[in-house]
């Protein structure tokens, strides 16, 4: 039984615009499979255009005192709050993948408080939550709690930032029925199968 990735027609790979079709298949030939995200959102071309820009403008900027892996912790923590599937198991596979730790993508998801992060990482995600619940609460306060764990400004604005577009990549995801693709599940949790050398 063949189940569709998306509720929305998800494009052949050969009709989409030349840009869209050379980065999907770029992540293909980095990672081996398509992920599901690209596909789904490729049913609105100008629209992926425009959230691959931004996601990229987040995840992929250099400076600051977020890791990747704390990027990908945001990502995490916030969709499990979402309930989006796609995002959780998508995200959690690559922070397994960054933090090198096959357990805590399931933590961090379910509940940040009791999962092995520092607590440098608990309050990062405490304001990423109440940025994803409950932005109208945000006092001066919840950003020297920040501060006195060593983030600045432009670190909170990239935790609030992270957690804005995962919101919107979540409901958007949930809208489509985003399928994760199979791959993720074990992606960080077993070690990789190594190549034959020739």
């Amino acid at each position: 039984m063949t189940t569709s990735i998306s509720r929305y027609p998800v494009p052949e790979i050969a009709d989409l615009p030349e840009d869209i079709r050379t980065r999907i298949l770029d992540v293909q030939q980095k990672t081996g499979f398509i992920p599901n995200v690209f596909l789904g959102f490729a049913h609105r071309p100008d629209e992926a255009r425009a959230f691959f820009a931004y996601h990229d403008a987040l995840l992929l900027k250099e400076g600051g005192n977020l890791t990747k892996g704390e990027r990908e912790m945001i990502i995490v923590a916030t969709s499990g709050a979402n309930r989006c599937l796609y995002c959780v198991v998508a995200h959690g596979a690559i922070l397994r993948i960054y933090a090198k730790k096959p357990l805590i993508a399931d933590q961090v998801a379910v509940n940040h408080r009791k999962a092995d992060i520092t607590e440098r990482q608990k309050a990062m995600l405490d304001f990423a939550l109440k940025v994803s619940h409950a932005a109208d609460e945000i006092v001066e306060a919840d950003f020297e709690a920040l501060r006195a764990h060593g983030f600045d400004d432009e670190d909170i604005w990239d935790i609030g930032a992270i957690t804005a577009l995962f919101g919107l990549s979540n409901r958007m995801a949930n809208l489509m029925s985003l399928r994760p693709n199979d791959e993720f599940y074990l992606l960080g949790r077993v070690p990789r199968e190594k190549k034959p050398s020739a």
